[in-house]
């Protein structure tokens, strides 16, 4: 091995890195490069990456649940036969949409690709949905029906640094993404940064010292106070009329929704004070460039989100980025900041439940059209729009749902609301395949556990945050008997449909792909792994490969057929489990720096389950003392959905109606036990982030430790 130039396998940062040779086989050492977006840092995962290659439970060998109920090791052979044959049977007794297909956020390009194209022509299923349902789908939803385009952040990252003011709504990434951090120093040093969360995180410490504001708001209550926000911005005359009179359908529309969303009232929704919602208002307004400021950006993550009426949350920081001229300005604009590695790639080329390749829709007639003729298959064969995430889970074991579940790159038993439902859907059906690299929670209790490679072992795309396309390479031999998923599409689809075969060489899918993205809204048809190795990274749209790529989208017009972006009207509603005498708390779920996703990866790097080995639920001081709790000592978490018992961390980080726990962790300390699977109605995203939650002090025994 020599040294390999890839990108880091966690979040959509997709910091660059060099992979060097060590001696133990399959290792690595890891050493980060300047790249746009980290400039040559790496965060605490992201050094410790490579130990996760060499695991000492790395799945290496395909696994088969046997009569006594173990699961045993088996041949490839065998346990795709044995896949093949229970899908055959249970489809032509129950039919196609009998089996399902479950995707993830962190596939390379190719692999999602790939997994969409064999639920919809091998199985022809409309059962196909994944993990990115519960990352950036509101925003997704928002800003496709407001600018007619999703794509997570529409300009380059590197923008953010000339900015006067950023307002981040629910964004921590100074734990999710350190490196990100240094993009927001500008903002920072004219006082401009403004983070919206309920506790005080690392991000919200940043604001210390006159470098912004922090504005706490109670949880659930974002909207009412970026209504507010933009009732401020309109009220006081700092909104750019001329913009909103050229480029969007509704001015008046903004005026009349938020209207009745004075400080005063706000502040008695949201907690937050009236005079801090009337200054970061005037600060963020003081920056754009209708009043001659640096730059403005209003960027979203999962805390404004992930909740019953997450994109009509989102829709409202559209709205006041639109009142204020932001979106399509040179140095301004809104976005999202996308979590999962590539979970803005997972999302563009079809394992969504109602999208083909390309970003298209699979209702639409064209589209269907297109897509199959690069297929080589019937329009009329492909199935049609299929169930959400949460919706396919709830599905899955019913008379009229799918028997059986192909899961790729997901956690699940960790990271999938109300897990005792999810568990008993599981359980309940004929038959459950997982491929994955560790014996993930959700691995365990499969029928078929496959082996598959990861990051450092696997050549492929991913796209980053801001809709930049880039190349993982592959710097070691995977162990033992490991193969990609993309053998495993192969494999099955031999032995279900071999008329349309499938290919295992990621290069020839990412040419593939190419065909069935050119015409669409992330069209990747000028992308090439050549370009892309000359050029480092390239931007879609990118229609022919003289096209130098789209860093920034809508600096002329939006998606929309006119060109104009849609104000949409939305208004403030409680979170859908709200607050009652006997749950008089909030829970709100969230990262650690130390950790990643479902903990499936980090909880296995020494150095990382050493820094934070255990969950525990963050409770203010006044909380405490009312339940005669110290710091360190067993509290109960009651929510109509279950119970579970945690260590306190006493902390004034949080809002004295606030109880805050990290979602990252398994069995026993799996918070997801008591998240609500409630869904929004536009995204069908499950409202994580905000519940009622009733807390009382337990016994050391509770734990299952001795009293």
């Amino acid at each position: 091995m020599t040294a390999v130039d890839t990108h880091c396998p966690y979040c959509a940062l997709q910091c660059a890195t060099t992979l060097h040779p060590v001696e133990r086989p399959g290792a690595v050492a890891v050493q980060p490069r300047e790249f746009p977006t980290n400039r040559g840092g790496l965060c605490r995962k992201g050094w410790t990456a490579p130990e996760v290659l060499t695991v000492p439970d790395r799945l290496t060998k395909p696994l088969v649940r046997n009569a006594a109920g173990d699961l045993v090791e088996t041949s490839w052979d065998e346990a795709l036969d044995f896949v093949a044959d229970r899908i055959r049977s249970l489809q032509t007794a129950y039919g196609d949409d009998a089996v399902a297909v479950f995707g993830g956020g962190g596939l390379t390009n190719e692999k999602a690709y790939a997994l969409g194209k064999f639920a919809r022509v091998t199985l022809r299923t409309s059962n196909v949905d994944y993990n990115g349902r519960f990352c950036m789908s509101s925003a997704a939803a928002a800003t496709n029906r407001a600018f007619g385009i999703d794509r997570g952040l529409p300009f380059p990252l590197t923008d953010l640094g000339g900015a006067g003011a950023i307002l981040l709504v629910g964004s921590n990434i100074a734990e999710t993404m350190p490196p990100a951090v240094a993009h927001l120093d500008a903002a920072r040093a004219a006082g401009g940064l403004l983070v919206v969360d309920p506790r005080r995180t690392a991000t919200a410490g940043l604001v210390d010292e006159g470098a912004g504001v922090h504005l706490q708001p109670t949880p659930g209550t974002d909207l009412a106070l970026v209504l507010s926000l933009t009732h401020v911005v309109l009220q006081e005359g700092l909104a750019d009329t001329a913009y909103l009179q050229e480029r969007t359908d509704d001015p008046d529309g903004l005026f009349r929704s938020t209207a009745g969303w004075w400080p005063e009232r706000a502040e008695r929704v949201t907690g937050v004070p009236a005079v801090t919602i009337r200054q970061a208002a005037r600060l963020l307004a003081a920056a754009a460039p209708v009043h001659g400021g640096a730059g403005a950006f209003i960027l979203t993550g999962r805390g404004a989100e992930q909740h019953s009426k997450g994109t009509d949350t989102v829709t409202a920081c559209i709205n006041l980025a639109l009142a204020l001229g932001l979106p399509g300005r040179l140095g301004s604009g809104y976005g999202c900041i996308t979590g999962q590695g590539n979970g803005q790639g997972g999302r563009e080329h079809g394992q969504k439940a109602d999208q083909l390749p390309g970003y298209r829709s699979i209702a639409d007639p064209a589209a269907r059209a297109h897509v199959a003729g690069v297929w080589g298959v019937d329009p009329d064969d492909l199935p049609g729009p299929g169930r959400s995430a949460v919706e396919l889970i709830n599905a899955l074991g019913t008379p009229e749902g799918p028997r059986a579940l192909l899961v790729h790159g997901s956690n699940l038993l960790v990271s999938a609301p109300r897990l005792a439902s999810v568990r008993e859907h599981l359980a309940a059906l004929d038959l459950l395949v997982v491929a994955d690299v560790v014996p993930s929670e959700t691995a365990l209790i499969a029928d078929v556990v496959f082996p598959v490679t990861q990051w450092a072992e696997e050549d492929g795309t991913m796209t980053s945050l801001e809709g930049r396309v880039l190349r993982r390479r592959a710097a070691v031999t995977p162990p033992g008997e490991v193969r990609s998923d993309l053998a495993i599409f192969a494999g099955l689809a031999e032995r279900l449909r071999p008329a349309t075969p499938f290919s295992t060489d990621p290069a020839e899918v990412f040419e593939e792909l190419r065909l069935a993205s050119a015409g669409g809204i992330a069209d990747y048809a000028g992308i090439s792994w050549a370009r892309l190795d000359a050029d480092e990274a390239l931007f879609w749209p990118c229609p022919e490969e003289s096209h130098p790529g789209t860093p920034r989208l809508f600096a002329d017009r939006f998606g929309t057929p006119d060109g104009r972006a849609r104000v949409i009207a939305v208004d403030h509603r409680p979170v859908a489990d709200d607050l009652r005498g006997e749950a008089p708390l909030y829970l709100v779920t969230g990262r650690l720096l130390q950790h990643y996703q479902s903990g499936a990866q980090t909880r296995r790097v020494v150095e990382l389950a050493e820094a934070e080995p255990e969950v525990f639920a963050e409770i203010h001081p006044r909380v405490a003392a009312q339940l005669g709790v110290s710091d360190g000592r067993p509290v109960r978490l009651t929510t109509a959905r279950g119970s579970m018992v945690l260590p306190a961390r006493v902390t004034t980080d949080v809002r004295p109606d606030t109880v805050f726990v990290p979602f990252h962790f398994g069995g026993e300390g799996s918070v997801n036990e008591l998240t609500n699977d409630a869904l929004d109605p536009v995204s069908k995203m499950p409202e994580f982030k905000a519940c009622a939650v009733e807390l009382a002090a337990a016994s050391l025994s509770a734990k299952g430790i001795p009293a």
